[in-house]
């Protein structure tokens, strides 16, 4: 009887360790400039989210003659506020209470210490003052910006 000997079919660990080595090589150098680019998309979003807030804004005082106070907040484009001046000509301007990239809700102030309004987010650590993700964006500052 003759046998024969099968080879197993498979890889060697010699092989599955150089396919790791090469992902994670692979991985250094496309982490970070992914990273780069979500910081960048971030603020992309909240420099268009702050030109909707605006744009809401400023339709909710063509119908009301005042902006929402800074008690009332931005919910006020959601919600009709209760606290006065309560809008005589309310309508919902937004279909919800706009949100950072980040989960919080746009802070808010009016008057605003930078203009009539003030909309600004506190960055990726939700406190004051930062840089990179961390940085504090406010409306003013895009408006600056470019």
């Amino acid at each position: 009887m003759k046998q024969t000997k099968r080879r197993q079919a498979g890889f060697s660990l010699i092989e599955i360790l150089v396919v790791l080595v090469i992902i994670g090589l692979l991985a250094g150098i496309v982490a970070p400039n992914l990273i780069g680019e979500v910081g960048r998309a971030e603020k992309k979003r909240v420099e268009t989210d702050f030109r909707s807030i605006e744009t809401a804004l400023k339709i909710y005082r063509l119908d009301n003659f005042t902006y929402p106070t800074s008690e009332q907040g931005l919910v006020a484009l959601v919600e009709q506020p209760t606290l006065d001046p309560v809008p005589r000509n309310w309508r919902r301007y937004l279909d919800e209470e706009p949100l950072d990239p980040w989960g919080r809700p746009y802070l808010y102030l009016s008057p605003g210490e930078n203009g009539e309004f003030d909309i600004y987010t506190l960055g990726a650590d939700g406190v004051s003052g930062g840089d990179g993700a961390n940085e504090d964006i406010g409306n003013w500052k895009t408006d600056q910006d470019g």
